[in-house]
C-alpha cells in the first residue's frame, strides 16, 4: 500500500531530525483560519504547489517555486500549501521558507507528520500551519494539536472517515480537512466530503474540502459542504496557474 510506503519513508527522514531547532527570528504569523474567514464573496482556495505524486506522476516541470508563490497569491489564494515530503511528492522543507519570503498570505506545510519534531521542524522552517493525517496518527493526533499550538503553528486535521472524525472532533483544532482521496487506494471521491460534513458542521469547526476539485463547477457543487477548498493537481498541471485559480476562486 502506498501510504506504508511513505510512511516508512517518512521514518528515515525523522530519525535524522535535532531534538531541537533554531527560534525563527522576525517571523511574523499568519493565521489560517483567520485567512478562511475573511474571504469574503471569494471561494476561499488554499492553492497547493505539488510537482509530483503517486496518483499523478509529474504535474509540472522545473517550478520556481518563489515566481509559483507569487502567481498563487496574486491570483487571489487565501493561503498556499507546499508539499515537502520528497520521494513521492518531490518536495523539501526548504520550499517552506521560499514560499514565505515571497508572499504574504498564511503557508501549511503539508507533509506526512509522525513525530512531533517535524511540528518543530515546520515552525522553525517558517510555516504558518501544518497538516496533521488521522489516517496516520490515530489516537495520538490530539497530542499532535496540542503541541501544535503550543509551538505557534496551526493544526488542519485531515479525515476520510467517521473514526477518523471522531479523532479530529476529540481534539482543539478548528480546522478540519475532509479528503475527498482514499490514501490507501488513491481513489478520488467528492462525496467523502458531503458525508462527513454534518457531524463537523455541528461543532463549528471550519472544514477544508481536499483532492479532487479540478473546475469551477466542482467548487460550486461542494460550496454547500465546507469553508474552503485545498487545491493542487489542477491548478499546478494548467497552462496559466494563476488564470485556473481565479476561476476557482470566482467560481
Amino acid at each position: 500500500m502506498i501510504l506504508d510506503d511513505i510512511i516508512s519513508r517518512t521514518k528515515k527522514r525523522v530519525d535524522k531530525l535535532p531534538d531541537t531547532f533554531p527560534k525563527l527570528d522576525g517571523f511574523c504569523h499568519a493565521s489560517l483560519e483567520a485567512a478562511i474567514r475573511s474571504a469574503g464573496q471569494k471561494n476561499p482556495v488554499i492553492a497547493e504547489i505539488k510537482c509530483t505524486s503517486p496518483s499523478s506522476g509529474i504535474i509540472r516541470r522545473n517550478v520556481d517555486i518563489s515566481m509559483m508563490a507569487g502567481v498563487l497569491s496574486d491570483g487571489g489564494c487565501v493561503a498556499i500549501s507546499v508539499l515537502t515530503e520528497p520521494f513521492f511528492f518531490g518536495g523539501v522543507g526548504a520550499d517552506i521558507a521560499r514560499v514565505k519570503k515571497a508572499v504574504r498570505v498564511p503557508v501549511l506545510r503539508k507533509d506526512f507528520v509522525i513525530d512531533v519534531r517535524q511540528i518543530h521542524e515546520s515552525r522553525a522552517l517558517g510555516a504558518d500551519a501544518v497538516l496533521l493525517i488521522a489516517a496516520v496518527l490515530k489516537d495520538r493526533v490530539a497530542d499532535f494539536v496540542d503541541t501544535a499550538y503550543a509551538a505557534g503553528i496551526e493544526p488542519l486535521v485531515e479525515v476520510h472517515t467517521a473514526e477518523e472524525v471522531d479523532y479530529a472532533l476529540a481534539t482543539k483544532a478548528q480546522l478540519i480537512g475532509i479528503n475527498n482521496r482514499d490514501l490507501s487506494t488513491m481513489t478520488i471521491n467528492r462525496s467523502t466530503t458531503r458525508n462527513l460534513t454534518e457531524r463537523v458542521r455541528e461543532t463549528g469547526r471550519l472544514i477544508v474540502s481536499e483532492s479532487g476539485i479540478r473546475s469551477a463547477d466542482d467548487v460550486r457543487e461542494m460550496r454547500p459542504y465546507c469553508d474552503a477548498f485545498l487545491i493542487g493537481s489542477s491548478i499546478m498541471a494548467h497552462a496559466e496557474p494563476g488564470k485556473k485559480l481565479e476561476e476557482l476562486v470566482c467560481a
